[in-house]
C-alpha cells in the first residue's frame, strides 16, 4: 500500500493509455501515454488541485515510470511533470529520450 503525505492510501491503476490514481477509492490524477515502438510517451498529467501539495504527482510519475522499465519501453517526457520528475531521479537517465520535433508532431497527430 502507498501513502501520501498526509497518510491517506493512494492507488495507481493502469488504462488504455492513461495510469490514474485514486486517494482512498477517489480518482484524482492521471498521466496520459502513448506507445511509439519502444518508447512511451507521457504527454499529460494532472492531479486534482484540491489533492495537491500531498506528493500524489510524484507518486503517480514514479510508478508509471517504473512500470515502463518493466516492460522494456523507453521515457519520452513531453509532458513537464514527468520531466520535472525525471531531473530529481537519474536512475531513469538510462531508459529516456530526449523529445524531438519529430516526437512533438507524432504526439500532435
Amino acid at each position: 500500500m502507498t501513502t501520501d503525505k498526509t497518510g491517506a492510501e493512494a492507488t495507481v491503476s493502469l488504462e488504455e493509455g492513461r495510469y490514474t490514481i485514486a486517494v482512498e477509492g477517489k480518482q484524482v490524477g492521471l498521466a496520459d501515454f502513448a506507445d511509439r515502438g519502444d518508447q512511451r510517451v507521457f504527454f499529460h498529467t494532472e492531479i486534482d488541485p484540491a489533492y495537491g501539495g500531498r506528493g500524489l504527482a510524484t507518486i503517480l510519475v514514479e510508478e508509471a515510470l517504473n512500470e515502463a522499465r518493466g516492460e522494456g519501453k523507453r521515457i519520452v517526457p513531453v509532458c513537464s511533470m514527468i520531466a520535472t520528475v525525471l531531473k530529481k531521479h537519474p536512475e531513469y537517465d538510462d531508459i529516456t529520450d530526449a523529445v524531438t520535433p519529430d516526437i512533438l508532431r507524432w504526439v500532435r497527430s
